[in-house]
């Protein structure tokens, strides 16, 4: 990646579970110690989604880790939390989600110039046959670059 960006948690998962396309980087809004918990602990968004309500994106499911150090403000680890996105950006992802049936799933999370930032994508569901095609794949790339072929 380039310069200034710190990535903090990738999702493995969404590319094994899901076709991804139109990747859109969002902000994350946080409170004061889950931002402090991002740069000490990382967070975990293998399970999570994104919804849109009322005309806001929502990321459920995303855990960001209580903060060692804080106190009765410490937050929820797995609150929903509103993302950052224009109205236009919004309105194309629900159009997508209704009428093509994709899932808005987040790929990973990353500090950009000392801002929390989500990169998300529209998902499409693979079937079982799709994921073994995608592990016959990984296991023949592997034994060739090892050399065992």
């Amino acid at each position: 990646m380039s310069k200034g960006i710190k990535i903090i948690a990738t999702n493995k998962k969404a590319s094994f579970n899901y076709f991804l396309s139109d990747f859109i980087e969002a902000g994350i809004e946080l409170k004061g110690t889950e931002i402090k918990s991002l740069r000490v602990n990382g967070a975990t968004i293998g399970d999570s989604y994104v919804v849109i309500r009322n005309g806001e994106a929502e990321i459920l499911n995303m855990h960001i880790k209580a903060y060692e150090h804080g106190n009765i403000f410490n937050h929820d680890p797995l609150r929903t939390r509103k993302l950052l996105l224009h109205k236009h950006e919004i309105r194309v992802l629900e159009m997508k989600m209704k009428a093509d049936g994709y899932t808005v799933v987040p790929t990973k999370i990353y500090f950009s110039h000392g801002k929390a930032k989500v990169e998300i994508a529209l998902g499409k569901g693979k079937k079982n046959y799709d994921k073994r095609e995608t592990i016959k794949k990984r296991d023949l790339d592997r034994e060739l670059a090892k050399g065992d072929y």
